[in-house]
């Protein structure tokens, strides 16, 4: 089976303040959205949970977050779930809400993930960023809602 190739970004204004999240595969679809308060680590979060929600198969994500890519990376997850949901400080995982259903998904299927630099050229990083901030304008309330058509078609890794 492909394994599809999917960009993932968040955005927000204010730390907390109103977010977006969005993702794009290199065919140009995707999806957007966001929440009225909320922070950047949530929204980098809730893009890759919600494009591993969205794609079936195999998944190549692709993220400018170290926070998103470093937990699958260097399996920061596991630690937490061998301390009950502590971090290496012996403090709660933050952001558990998103973390849980991700790490379960990532364990029932073939994900794998990419840090690449965000606002660096990247064509489809920007376009996941640039989705991600409509999702946090239309939660700021600066935009009207707007229909992103989902994905028909996988992409390749190598595309």
């Amino acid at each position: 089976m492909t394994r599809t190739t999917v960009y993932t970004d968040g955005a927000c204004s204010g730390n907390p303040g109103p977010g977006g999240w969005g993702w794009v595969v290199p065919d140009g679809e995707g999806a957007f959205g966001g929440a009225e308060q909320t922070t950047n680590q949530r929204m980098e979060l809730q893009a890759a949970l919600e494009a591993v929600r969205a794609l079936p198969g195999p998944l190549h994500i692709v993220s400018d977050s170290t926070y998103v890519v470093n937990c699958f990376r260097d399996n920061w997850w596991k630690g937490w779930i061998k301390r009950g949901w502590k971090n290496s400080q012996k403090k709660p995982v933050a952001n558990r809400d998103i973390w849980e259903p991700l790490i379960e998904l990532y364990q029932q299927r073939d994900i794998t993930f990419e840090w690449v630099k965000g606002h660096s050229g990247s064509r489809w990083n920007d376009r996941a960023d640039e989705l991600a901030v409509m999702g946090r304008d239309q939660a700021a309330g600066a935009m009207e809602p707007v229909s992103v058509p989902a994905p028909s078609s996988a992409a390749s890794a190598t595309d």
